[in-house]
């Protein structure tokens, strides 16, 4: 995986470039002219060229005034702000009014708080010209950590990174302030060798995505990857069908679903095999479900439990019991979390492989508080607590896995909240784990697979099923070069 760097982890491989040797006047200046360079190539010039650089009193202002004086040197007109020195509001306005680009040099990703003084006013002055921006490692008042922006914050077009992407720049707010994100090495080793499995935070690549779903073996049969999908109740059988069908356009050689018996009678008709399972005359599943279920389960390779099963009581015994009795690997989502809330002991008393799937309202569910605005942390600390690989599903989504390694999803979009969209990614996890993929990468190549699927669906109007037609073809590039974002830029 291409690593993501805490801004604290950042600030320890500086520290070790420079024990290693390399003065911090030299990192500095290949920082700004790594900076200069992007200009260069994006705007297709230096000569003649308008810039303002703002600098902070940090390393980030360092930067910038190396960026500077590359661009002067290549003859572009630079004025410098230097924002801890006061800035005066007419002379920045005019500077501004025929600046061709603004270089945001003022705090860098161990920034904390909010925008103040001197520094939002030149953000405030910037936004209203609608001047284009680049952003020095991050967006000035976004938080590196969390992408959080308490206030105000710089709105980039493209931000330049030095050595890997940082939290900040996946999680809303703050990866829509960070426009595209480039990076560049600027000669630091991100890896710490005292850490042994690095990186523990990282964004899958094709070549990962390509090792994990290796093609089938030539003598599989339809059983090797066999699927179970349980769930359904009263009015509630479109999620279980949902996952069902995903899993088989994931690579699942044979699913089947686990419906409520009346559910049952109306379903069938399709490659998903339907069953049949005790229901009491609400349309819920009772304990005795359970029971019937794990008559069967040895014949499958992966088991979903929870789209669409209701919340009662009956249920809630039930998926206690199917938890405690699915020998291999389990994908648990929606009410089949709600199921095991409170209950981490259910989880952590497993032995076989299992995914959790929550959105954030699951997830408050199932620990008593929301994820709040560290998401990675939220992920690995439900992980932890219940010995699981937790997907944690939103705006950059996370998977996390009990030994800390974690994920971020670059990809995806509020296109992707509508119903019936997490039933879809339940069933590409199952059948990832049905097709012998440990959980964590599972999990990570199922929501890189699902958020390319919607980008080949169109967002405009996008329902769920739509996903499942693209699904085959997501897995084609996969094979081929892996979905093209994969590897941590976005356009």
């Amino acid at each position: 995986m291409r690593p993501v760097l805490t801004p604290e982890e950042m600030r320890l491989a500086d520290l070790r470039a420079v024990a290693a040797g390399t003065p911090v006047e030299v990192l500095m200046e290949r920082a700004g002219r790594a900076v200069a360079w992007s200009i260069r190539r994006r705007l297709g010039r230096a000569a003649g060229l308008r810039v303002v650089v703002a600098c902070g009193k940090g390393n980030n202002g360092g930067d910038g005034l190396v960026t500077a004086r590359v661009l002067r040197g290549w003859g572009a007109r630079v004025d410098v702000v230097w924002v801890a020195d006061g800035v005066d509001p007419v002379a920045l306005e005019r500077r501004l009014d025929r600046a061709d680009l603004f270089v945001d040099a003022m705090y860098g990703t161990g920034f904390r708080g909010e925008l103040t003084g001197d520094a939002r006013l030149v953000h405030e002055r910037v936004a209203a010209r609608g001047v284009p921006v680049v952003a020095i490692d991050i967006p000035s008042g976004v938080d590196g950590g969390t992408g959080e922006v308490r206030g105000a914050a710089v709105r980039a077009d493209w931000t330049v990174v030095f050595v890997a992407t940082k939290p900040g720049l996946w999680f809303e707010p703050g990866r829509s302030h960070a426009g595209t994100v480039e990076v560049v090495d600027i000669g630091i080793d991100p890896a710490d060798p005292a850490e042994p499995g690095f990186p523990r935070l990282g964004i899958a690549d094709p070549d990962d995505l390509r090792a994990w779903l290796a093609p089938r073996a030539p003598d599989a049969h339809k059983w090797s990857s066999g699927c179970l999908v349980v769930g359904g109740s009263g009015g509630m059988t479109g999620a279980p069908a949902l996952a069902g069908h995903a899993a088989l356009r994931a690579g699942a050689g044979i699913v089947w679903c686990g419906l409520p018996a009346d559910a049952a009678a109306r379903a069938g008709g399709t490659e998903v095999i339907v069953r049949a399972l005790p229901a009491d005359a609400t349309g819920a599943l009772t304990p005795a479900a359970a029971d019937v279920v794990l008559a069967d389960v040895g014949r499958f390779r992966a088991v979903a439990v929870g789209p669409g099963l209701g919340r009662g009581d009956g249920v809630r015994e039930a998926v206690h019991r199917l938890v405690a009795g699915i020998p291999g690997p389990l994908v648990l989502d929606a009410d089949g979390l709600h199921a095991v809330a409170g209950r981490p002991d259910l989880l952590a008393a497993r032995t076989g492989p299992t995914v959790c799937t929550p959105h954030a309202g699951e997830y408050a569910a199932m620990t008593g508080t929301p994820p709040g605005p560290d998401r990675v942390a939220a992920a690995r600390a439900l992980a932890g607590a219940t010995g699981t690989v937790v997907c944690l599903k939103g705006p950059g989504t996370v998977v996390a896995a009990p030994d800390g390694r974690a994920s971020i999803c670059p990809r995806g979009g509020p296109w992707l909240a509508t119903a019936g969209t997490g039933d879809v990614l339940t069933g590409i996890v199952a059948a990832f784990l049905a097709r012998g993929v440990p959980a964590f990468e599972a999990a990570t190549a199922a929501v890189l697979v699902h958020a390319d699927a919607a980008d080949r669906a169109g967002h405009t109007g996008l329902v769920a099923g739509d996903l499942l037609p693209a699904i085959p073809a997501s897995l084609a590039a996969v094979a081929a070069t892996g979905p093209a974002s994969a590897s941590g830029g976005r356009g």
